[in-house]
Formats: C-alpha cells, sequence, structure tokens
C-alpha cells in the first residue's frame, strides 16, 4: 500500500484500506470491550453503588488495558514478547479512547447508565465499532501504519 504524499491527500473510497482498517478496528474492538463490558457487569451484579461517571471511567480504562494485552498477545505469536508488549503500547490510544467513549456514551443515552441490558449492548458495539473507523482508515491510508 502506498502512502500518500500529503497525509491530507488522500481518496476514502478504497475498498483494500477500508477491509484493512474494519479488520484492524474489529480485532480493537474484541479487546476493548472485554474488559469495558466486564467492568460494567461487575458493577451491574455485585450491587456497589459508585456513581456511573467512575464505573464508565474504570470500565473505559480496563477496556484499554484488555485491548493492549489482547494486541500484545497477537503480536507475540509473530515477535518476540517485549517488541510486542512495546508495539501494542504504541497503538493509537486515540483510537482505542474513541472507541471506549463512543460505547459508555451510548450506554448511557440508551440506559441512563452504565448498564448492560440485551438490546443495547449491539447499538454499543456499533458505535464503538464506527467511531473510530474513518480515523485507522486515515492511518492506513496517509501513514501507512495499522496496528496488526
Amino acid at each position: 500500500m502506498a502512502i500518500a504524499q500529503n497525509a491530507l491527500d488522500i481518496h476514502w473510497r478504497c475498498r483494500h484500506t477500508w477491509k484493512a482498517a474494519s479488520y484492524n478496528t474489529s480485532w480493537c474492538l474484541l479487546g476493548c470491550s472485554i474488559g469495558d463490558m466486564g467492568t460494567i457487569l461487575f458493577f451491574q451484579h455485585s450491587g456497589i453503588d459508585w456513581p456511573v461517571f467512575w464505573i464508565m471511567s474504570l470500565a473505559i480504562f480496563n477496556g484499554l488495558l484488555t485491548s493492549i494485552i489482547l494486541e500484545t498477545f497477537i503480536l507475540a505469536r509473530q515477535m518476540a514478547f517485549t517488541i510486542a508488549l512495546k508495539t501494542a503500547l504504541g497503538m493509537s490510544l486515540l483510537s482505542m479512547i474513541s472507541m471506549e467513549v463512543a460505547m459508555n456514551v451510548t450506554d448511557y443515552l440508551l440506559t441512563g447508565g452504565a448498564m448492560l441490558t440485551w438490546w443495547a449492548v449491539p447499538i454499543m458495539l456499533v458505535a464503538g465499532f464506527i467511531a473510530p473507523l474513518p480515523y485507522n482508515y486515515w492511518r492506513l491510508k496517509a501513514l501507512g501504519k495499522a496496528c496488526h
């Protein structure tokens, strides 16, 4: 894939790049969802009375952490563990944070709090997938950078 001469001079109709960006975003979504939704589910079932903001902040942190762990695990199959960890830590935090915020804001808007319901989870996942996708496409197309 050729790197664009100017980072702003890209076209947005490359199916190959959209496919690659979608694949990368899917892996990130899986990693983020494990920690994020696991945290929300814990508080939902434990009865611990924390403010919604603190639950969602912890969920975002845990989502970032599990995404980095999953990425390290995937990359460690292809390279040395220390290099895999450094690569995972160097991933686009902007992409992961936008994914996490989109999922949690969607949850809050749909349920009024930090609560997983059978009907809200798919919408949260779609929001979490769509939010960073254009940025991930741009990183691939303009900079030639991917997290996988």
